[in-house]
Order: C-alpha cells, then structure tokens, then sequence
C-alpha cells in the first residue's frame, strides 16, 4: 500500500494545475470544470482507493461524508429533548448496521482531487455488514426506499468491505491528520454514530457528553453539522431543499446514494459558509471565525453537548 500511495502522490507533486488550484480565491459559483466520478469501493479494491484517499488528503483537507443504513426502529420527534434523540440514536446504531458511506475531499476553495487525470474524484464504500437474509434489524420502508435509489443488497453481502478492516485504515488516517482536517456533516449524529461504532468496535456511550466527547477524540474540534449552521441563516428543510435554496446542484450520482450526497454536502457547505459566514480569513484552518462558534455540535444534540 505505501507504494501505491507514492505512486499517487507523485502524481500530485507534478501536477501544475494542482499546485494552481491550492492558491486560487474562493469560488462563490462552485463550478465543477472536470467530470466527478463516484469511486465504488468494495473490499477487493480497498486498500487501493485508501492510498488514494491518503495521498489526496494532504492538499484537500475538508471531508464531508455521508451515511445509508437500514431505517430506524426507534423513532422520536425533532422537539424531544437532546437527551431522548441522543437515546433514540443510540438504540437504533447500536442495533442495526451500516449500508454505505460516502466520502468527499476538497480544498478550501471547494476544489475536488483530480489525482492528475481528467476527472475529480469522490467515494463511496459498500459494506457487507447488514445482511437481510440473517434477520438484521431494518425497517421494511428503508430497505425498498434504498433498493428504488440503487442500493444493490446483494452485491453488497457477496463483494461488500468488511468494517473492521475498514475501520483500520480510516483511524490510521483520521489520527494522523486530525489537526488539519475539517469534517462536514448534514443532521450528522447517525453519520458520526456510524462511524464511530465502527471505529471503536463497541456500542455508543451511554450519554450525549460521553458520545461527544469521543467525536472530539478522534476528529477534533472542527466538526460542522449543516443542519446546525443553517439556524441563524433563515434556512429550514432537508439537504436537498437547503442546497436548492443555496442554488447549489447535485453534479454526479443519484439522491441517498453516500458517494453522491457527500458532495451535495461539501458543495452546499462551501456555499452556505461563503454566503452566510462571510469570505475565507487567514486563519489555518481556512474557515471564518464565526463559522468556528458553530464547530462540535451535531443537530438534535445542542443543548447538552455545549
């Protein structure tokens, strides 16, 4: 794998455009000047596309993702208090198993990784964990809902990654640059949960302090929930309705597909920040110094995880 990723990062190191790409000016329209190609990932390719993913990161430090699993079986309503939704969310991760998970790079300036070629890249990893077949805890709506936009279930069980294997290279590369990283979410508390159930192969902790603070842990503090930030800025509804509002366009893949909804994600952060937060200040982190108040917060889990 070490090869691999030298291979790819020479690539960067002697592409022009690139090197171009990391002085440019924030770009209000978020034009997509390549093709975006949504990078299948299964377990048989991937140690591969993690080279790849290891080699782009170091000039593309913000990371939207994105996550489909099998419904819920627990419900609660947005009123409730952070408590029960926290409670509610941890029942349903504990319980069931992930599906997909998308994932996006860009620079500051919403620029994709082109790993030299003529197209940007972005990824979307099919796990073979939830198995219908095995009596999986699922919701029957969820499952058709998926299956109507593409999600193949059994592909997913006989080719799928298996996430312990996974979750060995995502924490090796998430602790070697979480000082630099910025992660993007949409009503992100499942998409963390996931994640983080398979990162630390054990169920959630019991409350929304012991939860948040493992979130800290492991990626910092520049975590930033879309669905958080949209509260002072007049703007309501789900992310295609927020990315509509923001004129912002969904440019490769199809709707609740994880490849293709974490771009929709990173693309209607960069809009969001730059309209409603104001242009890009040198700080290093790249993100305006209002936009840092909202950072660490998942929505539904506000309250007490201040």
């Amino acid at each position: 794998m070490t090869l691999v990723k030298d291979n790819i990062q020479h690539k960067f190191k002697n592409n022009a455009e690139h090197k171009r790409a990391k002085f440019k000016n924030p770009n209000p329209e978020l034009r997509m000047n390549k093709r975006v190609e949504i990078r299948s990932v299964w377990q048989q390719n991937l140690e591969f596309e993690f080279a790849r993913i290891e080699a782009a990161i170091d000039y593309y430090p913000f990371v939207s993702f994105d996550t489909e699993f099998p419904g819920t079986i627990l419900e609660c309503k947005a009123r409730d208090p952070p408590a029960y939704q926290y409670q509610i969310m941890k029942g349903n991760v504990d319980a069931m198993n992930i599906i997909q998970l998308g994932l996006t790079l860009s620079d500051c300036c919403g620029n994709l990784p082109d790993l030299g070629t003529d197209c940007c890249y972005v990824w979307e990893f099919n796990f073979r964990d939830f198995d219908i077949e095995r009596g999986d805890h699922h919701s029957a709506g969820a499952i058709e809902f998926l299956k109507r936009h593409g999600i193949d279930f059994l592909q997913n069980k006989e080719k799928g990654i298996n996430s312990s294997n996974f979750a060995w290279l995502m924490e090796r590369l998430v602790l070697k640059n979480k000082s630099r990283l910025t992660w993007v979410t949409f009503h992100g508390s499942y998409d963390f949960g996931y994640l983080m159930k398979i990162l630390t192969r054990k169920d959630l902790p019991m409350d929304i302090g012991g939860f948040m603070g493992e979130v800290e842990k492991m990626f910092g503090k520049r975590v930033y929930d879309i669905k958080h930030l949209i509260k002072p800025c007049g703007l309501y509804g789900g992310l295609e309705k927020v990315a509509h509002l923001l004129q912002v366009g969904r440019v490769a893949g199809k709707s609740h597909q994880a490849g293709s909804d974490s771009l929709l994600t990173l693309q209607t952060f960069m809009r969001l920040k730059d309209v409603h937060f104001g242009s890009f200040l040198k700080n290093k982190d790249h993100c305006s110094l209002r936009l840092n108040k909202f950072g660490g917060v998942l929505h539904g889990l506000e309250l007490e995880a201040r």
